[in-house]
């Protein structure tokens, strides 16, 4: 079956700073870059909006010159968008890469992408003639950088990129009901930040969590302190971080009991590892 490229943006690219919620990766090969692809959504007056992505892929050189493109690690899968509002957002891409600069960025959607209306009934999501090329998503000044994290994130506008045929007529075949105009913000960001530091008794090996508000909600991020009680959370976004501590054992008896912690207003900063010290847990 023939593929089709998922088309961006119906105006000008825009690129700014925002995160979403993820897991801490620290185990990034040496020397590597860490990049992250990310689906979220604007929500529209849909059951369903399903996109059968089954490639992401970046330029790397040239816009003319058709060897650029490389294809990322990515499982084929179809993506219910709007699972993924107010903050939430679907992992595409986590994957090591090689430092260098990122061009632009595209998805290519298989046949099955579809909608589910208000009334219940699927309806097929159809690309233009015309259009099949696809208008790929252009990066700007996005350079990725040995030992540190990029994020990218493809923020679907659903209400403006499903179009009714103007020509559609209940009783027609449904399945050509629906155009996919896509209209996708693209929001990257630099996490090069980082938080470190001790838990005593290292015994408690606590979970530890830092959250960060952002413009698309929550931005959590997690680790496990180790055997000597140590911690360190890598790719961070500048920002104030509430940072948490949930101890994952129990004290022998006759000691004092382990204790959840919080800690307000940590300051992160680009390029930068901030240290908490030593955290108390007894």
């Amino acid at each position: 079956m023939q593929k089709h490229l998922l088309l961006g943006l119906a105006g000008a690219t825009l690129l700014s700073l925002a995160s979403c919620s993820k897991n801490s990766s620290d185990n990034a090969s040496a020397g590597a870059a860490k990049l992250e692809v990310r689906l979220t959504d604007a929500p529209g007056n849909f059951s369903a909006v399903v996109l059968d992505v089954q490639q992401v892929e970046v330029h790397l050189k040239n816009e003319n010159d058709p060897s650029g493109w490389q294809t990322l690690a990515f499982t084929p899968q179809a993506v219910n968008v709007l699972d993924y509002v107010n903050g939430k957002s679907a992992l595409l891409v986590n994957t090591d890469f090689a430092p260098g600069d990122l061009k632009e960025i595209r998805l290519i959607l298989g046949p099955n992408s579809h909608v589910v209306g208000t009334d219940n009934q699927r309806y097929d999501l159809k690309t233009p003639s015309g259009q099949t090329s696809g208008v790929k998503l252009k990066l700007d000044n996005v350079t990725l950088q040995a030992n540190a994290t990029y994020q990218l994130l493809l923020d679907f506008d659903v209400a403006k990129s499903i179009v009714e045929r103007g020509n559609w007529r209940a009783g027609n075949d449904k399945k050509e009901r629906y155009l996919l105009k896509p209209v996708i913000r693209l929001v990257a960001q630099n996490l090069q930040g980082g938080l470190s530091g001790t838990v005593n008794p290292a015994a408690a090996r606590p979970q530890v969590l830092a959250i960060r508000s952002s413009i698309l909600g929550p931005d959590t991020v997690s680790t496990f302190a180790d055997a000597s009680g140590a911690f360190q959370l890598r790719g961070l976004a500048a920002g104030t971080y509430q940072v948490q501590f949930f101890p994952s054992t129990t004290a022998l008896t006759g000691q004092s009991a382990y204790k959840n912690v919080v800690v307000p207003n940590v300051t992160v900063t680009t390029n930068q590892v901030t240290s908490l010290g030593v955290t108390q847990l007894q």
